[in-house]
């Protein structure tokens, strides 16, 4: 017999959850953080049902997963990587089935286990659909990337290959690819990884940090690219006040990536990468991608009104269609 959120109630099943925090934590309303005497960044993110998930693709332990690694994906790309704790807030059904909400629970503790930090608490209620909402706490350090640090002359850098999850989405919803693309077992294997189980920048950022030439500041600018490479790219064009000149032919893409106009799109528009796109000097852009090994030069910042451009002149248009767009 299936269990569901219904059958056991709100009090039950808060009780059934205090097994994913440390004791005594959730016994009053508010969630206690010791005071680390540091500055604190904090993110919040949700994930809606049907928009960002899906159970027909992704199971209750995938989407515990990505629940946490997004959140953390936006804290490493504002350069904390020291991760202190979380807050979950869900939205069920009264239908839902119980194992689905452990399930969720053991997928954000499996990427808790990976990069830190820990549940102390959040809310629930019922709704026509799940909601989860999530907030993440983490200990400010340097560099504090951000959209507005990038200067004219600065390396455009992905730390890692894009489209990957685009292309894993297609796969796992059966669309319908190119006839005349063969993909490879591996690529294919890479692209569902990539999208069910996405891994936050951590290292790349912890490599940025290594790599700095004592010679410099801690000047950098950065985001991840949870909404594509293209509107990483915009975004800190907007917030810095220059533009971007993109390489055509160094593209982050993934090996084994078919050479068509069309796949390009998805490595520039695909989005829920999650790689570090970095707007650094160039002695730094260069020093890392020596010790990243993912790591990529893709272009290069400039004086402008804010636009994107590839190194022929021609523009780029940044209003495509595929861009997934919240509302």
């Amino acid at each position: 017999m299936v269990t569901t959120i219904k059958d056991i109630g709100e009090i039950e099943l808060l009780n059934r959850l205090k097994k994913f925090m440390r004791s005594g934590q959730i016994d009053d309303d508010v969630a206690e953080i010791t005071s680390y005497k540091k500055q604190l960044l904090i993110n919040n993110d949700l994930l809606v049902e049907n928009i960002h998930f899906s159970d027909k693709i992704s199971n209750a332990k995938d989407i515990g997963w990505k629940c946490i690694t997004t959140n953390v994906s936006d804290l490493i790309c504002s350069g904390s990587d020291n991760i202190v704790s979380f807050t979950v807030g869900i939205v069920l059904p009264s239908s839902t089935n119980l194992t689905w909400v452990e399930n969720l629970y053991e997928g954000m503790c499996e990427a808790i286990e990976i990069f830190g930090g820990e549940i102390i608490g959040g809310d629930c209620s019922s709704g026509a659909i799940k909601i989860i909402s999530i907030s993440a706490i983490g200990e400010k350090n340097e560099p504090r990337l951000h959209r507005g640090n990038a200067l004219p002359g600065d390396c455009l850098v992905s730390t890692g290959n894009h489209g990957l999850s685009k292309l894993g989405l297609a796969l796992l919803k059966s669309e319908d690819l190119p006839s005349d693309v063969q993909l490879s077992s591996e690529l294919v294997q890479r692209a569902i990884q990539a999208h069910k189980r996405p891994y936050p920048a951590i290292n790349a950022l912890r490599a940025l940090r290594e790599t700095k030439p004592e010679s410099l500041s801690w000047r950098a600018a950065g985001t991840d690219s949870s909404d594509g490479l293209l509107e990483s790219v915009k975004g800190i064009c907007k917030s810095s006040g220059c533009q971007a000149v993109l390489s055509k032919d160094s593209l982050p893409k993934d090996p084994d990536w078919p050479e068509h106009s069309n796949w390009n799109e998805w490595c520039l528009n695909g989005g829920e990468d999650y790689e570090l796109v970095l707007s650094i000097p160039k002695k730094w852009a260069r020093a890392l991608i020596k010790e990243y090994k993912t790591a990529k030069i893709i272009g290069f910042t400039r004086k402008g009104k804010p636009n994107i451009f590839w190194d022929n002149l021609e523009e780029i248009n940044t209003n495509q269609s595929e861009i997934f767009q919240h509302f």
